[in-house]
């Protein structure tokens, strides 16, 4: 943007107008960089180190234990088989083993278990860090566009779209040169009506027809929904921004945006 701009020439209201919005989204792109760096530090870090380091230890330690309460129990079946005096002293001696050895891993699975408590505090602390570095970065992102906005709004009016407009109409996705600055007329007679010439037909009494150019998906309950190459009735009703029209398809009807119609003579 900001070498187009240098290319259109400063002194420009568009090469001016590129070459802000070229600085916005620089500031933008550092505000972003700023947002993975504090992330990594203060959330990311410790959480991964906690993965691969403590957690892996719990998880170990746990896993002994479970190991160490079976050698328990089989040690407990035995004594309880065992009959001659000579094996069962030899059971409740293995059973004495076991106990303890299951006793010492039980209390180190305790000491480490109770240490998550502080573990989370740390980590919840870590994950309001981070909460606060995407506070603080949606709001420089804001600040910018809303300073570029203003920039952008200092310009004359024939360079910017009007503000007051209570809705903008969405401008198609699809690359089209069939709209252009004034109407188009094709070989099989059917008229191309750019925007600019809307007015004069909201001036008109009645409806007219048009063929729908895109595809187009409503965004609330107040506009209708298009497919690329159906016909439906417009008409224009008094108050409605100029960039919309009132449409109709049997019992549907909807704000439909102009860019998206190919009106019919």
């Amino acid at each position: 943007m900001i070498d187009a701009g240098t290319e259109f020439g400063p002194g420009t209201a568009y090469g001016n107008a590129l070459i802000k919005c070229g600085e916005t989204q620089k500031r933008i792109g550092t505000a972003d960089r700023e947002l993975i760096q504090t992330s990594a530090l203060n959330f990311l870090t410790p959480l991964r180190n906690f993965i691969e380091g403590d957690y892996k230890t719990i998880a170990k330690e746990r896993k002994l234990l479970q190991n160490k309460r079976l050698d328990l129990d089989a040690a407990k079946t035995r004594l309880k088989k065992a009959k001659a005096a000579e094996t069962r002293a030899s059971s409740e001696q293995e059973l004495r083993i076991t106990q303890s050895e299951f006793d010492r891993q039980a209390e180190i699975t305790r000491l480490l278990l109770e240490g998550i408590s502080s573990t989370h505090a740390h980590h919840l602390r870590c994950l309001n860090d981070f909460v606060e570095a995407q506070m603080t970065y949606y709001a420089q992102c804001y600040q910018y566009m809303l300073d570029l906005q203003k920039q952008l709004g200092s310009f004359p009016s024939n360079y910017h779209c009007n503000n007051n407009q209570t809705s903008v109409a969405p401008v198609p996705s699809a690359s089209s040169n069939a709209i252009g600055s004034s109407a188009l007329t094709s070989t099989s007679g059917l008229g191309l009506t750019s925007s600019s010439n809307l007015p004069d037909l909201k001036e008109c009494v009645g409806s007219r027809k048009a063929r729908v150019l895109y595809d187009y998906d409503a965004a609330n309950s107040t506009e209708l929904s298009l497919l690329a190459d159906e016909v439906i009735s417009v008409y224009s009703v008094a108050g409605m921004d100029s960039d919309w029209l009132m449409g109709e398809r049997g019992n549907q009807k909807g704000r439909v945006p102009i860019t998206y119609l190919e009106l019919l003579n």
